[in-house]
């Protein structure tokens, strides 16, 4: 979710900061590859030199590594919280003293209902500069730089540099927490320091990282580093002396009955506010009570990125007059804010049939800078996603685990306002990895259905416009530099089986028939990890799927594939329907409105689904519509679920996913009918 409207004055620099940081990495048409010079043991040697050097064991500085960013360097690029490097050195002053400049962004109606809009004041996301800084637990790097006596640049772009200065750091918080120093030292004395490093602000939040760490230490792990370095941890496990911890006085956080967080993981209750702003019932924020999943059931999990740092964005949510989401998460350390309970209704998704069957969850980042997600907070995520979907049945796949820019448009209206975070940066492979549903192949060419999965850290798209982001500021020129190079969750389609194809085309982005461009936030030509799409064909080393009524080819060669093989059901129209519509949420017929309650329009969107064209079933869901436009429920039919006969089926027809109705469609296996 992009939260702001267009930003002014000092509110555009924290944010837009990260994408000038980022933008420098691409000087020219195409970013510099990561080098590859090294041998494979070289960086196993930077860890345990480091270790040696600055009395750390070497076990503790990789399972703190390997929370922090998974060994990987992400060379010269920030993450979303301003670190750097393998042991994410945190420099936000950097990251904020750097131009920058922006586009201007969608304009989505977060509640998406067409009974009752709503226009957000762009004044309440202006906060003052001084609101906008981010937490102390940013600024990291220049210590390191202290207790090294190495260079601030050099510990940003440099491996060995940037462990280096990991290692010193921990040294320090084991030191003035007056603990035994050593690589020789127990690893289970070093749990207070771990925890510090966390960058927490809270006792539990950092009890959460080193407790993340210290089970990674008995899990152990190898995995070969985004420039190509092959680490090892060797599991090892160990009791942590969790002592240290409340010496190191941070803030306990209370934690409430009834919070709807795992109990391992740090959780705070911080509500959004139920209000009535004025004296007519239907002037009020920033969400909805409802009565889930007694009354409604919730089948989706809404993945955002907040487009802004955790505390502004916590603010924005505590505003009656803004609107209102379940979670933020922040990216230092995984720490989650509950704002409303899972029963109730968010405004987060821009469709008013998604907001009312979901929850949303809102990750401190920004969908377009080029920058990366932190470990420490997908792990939170995962954890508090597979959680709500264990507690309310809702499968853990890609058509119930959505991102926002999966969510449908309403009407053909809306569509191209449609916001597009977590954005192709966001690790959805991994994700699902950590919760424990990883993407699997479950079939063969022959069973018809292909679910995207490329290789993250190799699979590189060059991207352009990052310099563009965020929102709200003149285009620099030229218009849309590259993206730095790195690695993505999407995959581009192509109208013909060559590099060199246009771009297939979204007529909801694009009316005009044109091709979609490789501009960030121009999703309208991409597949997702773990999407899954009706086969259509395969020449050598490209497969083609079924996408937004046109044939839309991806590179997937059997040397280093791009997707699984798989199967299920399709959709496709009933025989002698030669077009039939898509819609962007699944409303109830007329018929089934009661009395005083007025009729919400069955609108399809602008695309139309072919004879002989196949799409993978999602789900089949009874058309529905909550009823909610007052604060106190006294509109005729308020705070009910109406529901009619007509029953739809959710397809992944292009990027995002819409709805057809079941009476225009027969459902089949795959398998059947298929591409030769």
């Amino acid at each position: 979710m992009h939260l702001s409207p267009p930003p002014s004055g000092r509110r555009i620099l924290l944010a837009a900061a990260v994408a000038a940081a980022t933008a420098l990495v691409a000087t020219g048409p195409v970013a510099a590859e990561p080098s590859t010079t090294q041998t494979a043991t070289d960086r196993q040697d930077q860890y345990a030199a480091a270790a040696a050097e600055y009395g750390v064991p070497q076990s503790v500085l990789l399972g703190v590594s390997y929370l922090e960013s998974r060994w990987d360097t992400h060379p010269g690029q920030p993450s979303t919280s301003g670190g750097y490097g393998p042991m994410h050195l945190t420099d936000a002053q950097h990251v904020l003293s750097t131009p920058a400049s922006g586009h201007v962004d969608e304009d989505e109606d977060p509640r998406g209902d067409d009974s009752r809009p709503l226009t957000l004041d762009p004044a309440i996301a202006a906060a003052p500069a001084e609101d906008m800084l981010p937490q102390a637990s940013l600024q990291t790097l220049d210590a390191a730089a202290a207790l090294t006596g190495l260079g601030e640049e050099t510990l940003r772009t440099d491996a060995a540099a940037n462990i280096r200065g990991g290692a010193a750091l921990l040294a320090s918080y084991q030191k003035q927490l007056g603990a035994p120093v050593g690589a020789g030292t127990d690893p289970a004395a070093w749990y207070g320091a771990v925890a510090r490093y966390s960058g927490a602000d809270t006792e539990d939040a950092a009890a959460a990282f080193a407790d993340e760490v210290y089970d990674q230490l008995g899990l152990g792990a190898a995995r070969t580093t985004d420039d190509g370095q092959r680490v090892t941890l060797t599991a090892t496990t160990v009791t942590p002396d969790q002592s240290g911890l409340h010496k190191l006085g941070l803030r306990r956080a209370e934690r409430p009955d009834g919070l709807e967080c795992p109990v391992r993981l740090a959780c705070e209750w911080i509500p959004a506010p139920y209000k009535q702003l004025s004296a007519d019932p239907g002037d009020y924020g920033n969400h909805d009570l409802g009565n889930r999943p007694a009354q409604q059931k919730i089948e989706y999990i809404v993945i955002h990125d907040t487009e802004g740092y955790f505390g502004p964005s916590v603010n924005l949510v505590k505003d009656p007059t803004y609107l209102g989401w379940h979670y933020t998460l922040r990216s230092v350390d995984g720490y989650v804010a509950q704002h409303i309970k899972a029963k109730d209704v968010g405004w987060h998704a821009g469709n008013w049939y998604v907001n009312a069957k979901s929850i949303g969850l809102e990750h401190e980042g920004f969908a377009g800078h080029g920058t990366w997600y932190t470990e420490a907070m997908y792990r939170a995520s995962a954890k508090l996603v597979r959680h709500l979907a264990l507690r309310f049945q809702i499968p853990l796949d890609r058509q119930h685990i959505i991102g926002h820019d999966n969510v449908p448009g309403t009407t053909a209206g809306t569509v191209a306002g449609m916001h597009w975070d977590p954005g192709p940066y966001w690790d959805w492979s991994h994700y699902f990895d950590l919760m424990k549903a990883p993407f699997h192949s479950t079939g063969t060419p022959h069973t018809g259905l292909v679910t995207i999965d490329p290789d993250f850290a190799s699979n590189q798209p060059a991207f352009t416009g990052c310099n563009q982001q965020p929102p709200g500021v003149p285009k620099p020129t030229p218009p849309a530099a590259p993206c730095p190079l790195r690695g993505s969750s999407a995959v581009i389609l192509r109208t013909a089986p060559s590099a060199t194809a246009p771009l297939v085309n979204d007529l909801g982005l694009r009316p005009n028939g044109t091709p979609d461009t490789m501009y960030i936030s121009d999703h309208g030509a991409r597949a997702s990890a773990g999407q899954t799409y009706a086969l259509a064909d395969i020449q050598g080393d490209w497969t083609a799927i079924w996408y937004l009524n046109q044939k839309a080819w991806f590179y997937n060669p059997a040397s280093a594939p791009t997707a699984k093989w798989a199967n299920g059901f399709v959709v496709t129209p009933k025989p002698g329907k030669t077009t039939i519509p898509v819609y962007g949420r699944a409303y109830p017929e007329r018929a089934a409105y009661p009395a005083g309650v007025p009729y919400q329009t069955i609108s399809p969107l602008q695309y139309s689904l072919s004879a002989g064209q196949r799409y993978a079933v999602g789900g089949v869901l009874p058309g529905e519509y909550y009823r909610a436009v007052t604060f106190d429920g006294s509109a005729p039919g308020d705070w009910t679920v109406i529901r009619g006969e007509n029953r739809y089926v959710q397809i992944q027809f292009g990027h995002r996913v819409m709805f057809v109705n079941l009476d225009d469609v027969q459902i089949q296996p795959a398998s059947v009918g298929g591409p030769a």
